[in-house]
């Protein structure tokens, strides 16, 4: 039984499916029945592949195994070296910021209606098992300290829409497609077809009370969203985001409620949303630094 759905629309085929707790879609123009059938299976199984392997969820994976593996050596493959290379890099370009091993400060935060201030011993007990320059890997074997943990949540699902953009364009050369991915908002734009048009995506804004949607022309390229408006908390008034720094284990202050940024890749576009919330007041300068086109909304 196939769990993706096909549509046809006018103008377009759109497919889709459910994973990594997202709605995933992939649309296509000028693509006739079969290919859009093959792209299916396709997108679908590669999606699936990512998430049995990457999942904090999933018991048995590859994760579970890291994070349970009592500081012995665990087997990894190339593609999750690149991954740890790259979450390296992300953590040295953010002076520590960005942190695959922070995911452990869960255990003291819940941002959800309803929950309450961690103290401030639960918050520092949990700071020690914390920092990615504590992990040891090479080519073959990856090994970190007991109890600390990875997560790579904070990008797997943009690698995900690369990796599935990338597969239906190299596996289907010979047939002249438009295609846009799209994953729970982070998304990549492929037109290859004679009769290219921009895809128009909706971009979520915020003005005052109200939620409106801005409409924006792709072509080529990706687009990727971190904000504050669906994981938060308040707490003697005070408005606590999901948003933490790894480095006191308590979340930013004076941050943005969105960010939308705009690169080549998705992983690329996810990596700076992310790391400019992480700069707190200072986004929309880092993000100029860096010259990465952005819609920031405060």
């Amino acid at each position: 039984m196939n769990d993706y759905q096909i549509e046809q629309h006018k103008g377009f085929v759109k497919i889709s499916f459910k994973a990594m707790a997202s709605p995933c879609e992939v649309l296509l123009r000028d693509c006739d029945a079969s290919t859009s059938q093959a792209i299916a299976l396709l997108a679908s199984s590669e999606t699936r592949r990512i998430e049995q392997k990457y999942s904090r969820y999933i018991k048995g994976n590859l994760v579970d195994r890291l994070n349970h593996s009592n500081a012995n050596k665990v087997s990894i493959d190339q593609e999750t070296k690149q991954l740890l290379d790259y979450a390296g890099n992300l953590y040295q370009l953010s002076d520590g910021l960005f942190d695959i091993t922070s995911g452990v400060l869960r255990q003291a935060w819940q941002f959800k209606p309803g929950s309450t201030l961690p103290t401030d011993s639960q918050v520092q007990s949990l700071l020690a098992l914390i920092g990615f320059e504590k992990i040891k890997y090479n080519q073959h074997h990856f090994c970190m300290p007991e109890r600390m943990q990875i997560d790579w949540g904070g990008m797997v699902k943009e690698y995900a829409v690369d990796k599935v953009a990338d597969l239906i364009s190299s596996s289907f050369t010979d047939h002249a497609f438009d295609l846009l991915v799209n994953f729970g908002g982070d998304l990549r734009a492929i037109n290859r077809s004679t009769t290219s048009e921009n895809w128009m995506v909706g971009v979520e804004q915020v003005e005052q009370t109200k939620q409106t949607e801005k409409t924006i022309g792709l072509a080529n390229g990706a687009i990727a969203t971190s904000g504050t408006l669906k994981r938060y908390f308040i707490a003697n008034g005070k408005n606590y985001s999901h948003i933490l720094n790894p480095k006191t284990g308590y979340p930013i202050q004076g941050l943005p409620r969105s960010i939308t940024t705009f690169a080549p890749c998705c992983v690329l576009a996810g990596s700076y949303s992310s790391l400019a919330m992480l700069q707190g007041s200072n986004a929309e300068t880092f993000l100029l630094q860096e010259g990465i086109k952005n819609i920031c909304i405060w």
